[in-house]
């Protein structure tokens, strides 16, 4: 946690909040055998690799919304032909509102973070939403906006009372 000039309060870092481990899978595996990767391991996203390379990002709304809502086969459908690409990414020295704020901008709920080009690990909305009672204002007002997207005004609904 880092302080800002001249002010009181104490900034936080998508590092101090991020979850450390991510799990990856390539992007030629099906979506069945990513879907039963995230159900063992209870996560609710992958990141899809090529050649060793992170290009992309699956998650569980990827899954119902190209899967099951278009009526694909999990079993014939590869992770490259679902998953969300390019992948969005922050850096690890970065504040937790800037974070937020490409967040809203780019209407994702989850972002690798990297050092360099090396992933650490992952940050989502709701790990800022429940990390510090000091952002409740922020994210009440990313809340409010017109052009925030209905999906992310129920995470902030749910965690901000």
């Amino acid at each position: 946690m880092s302080k800002k000039p001249g002010r009181d309060n104490v900034t936080l870092k998508v590092e101090d909040v991020m979850t450390p481990e991510i799990i990856t899978v390539d992007e030629n595996v099906t979506v069945k055998e990513a879907a039963k990767v995230m159900d063992e391991k209870e996560i609710s996203c992958l990141i899809a690799l090529r050649k060793g390379r992170a290009i992309g990002i699956i998650t569980e709304r990827d899954i119902l919304k190209r899967i099951i809502v278009e009526a694909r086969n999990p079993e014939d459908t590869k992770v490259r032909k679902i998953m969300s690409s390019p992948l969005e990414v922050i850096d690890v020295g970065t504040d937790l509102e800037n974070a937020l704020r490409l967040m809203v901008q780019k209407k994702i709920k989850k972002l690798p973070v990297v050092d360099k080009k090396s992933i650490l690990g992952l940050v989502s909305l709701t790990d800022i939403a429940c990390c510090q009672p000091a952002l409740i204002t922020l994210l009440k007002s990313f809340a409010a906006a017109r052009d925030t997207p209905k999906s992310m005004k129920q995470v902030f609904n749910h965690y901000i009372v």
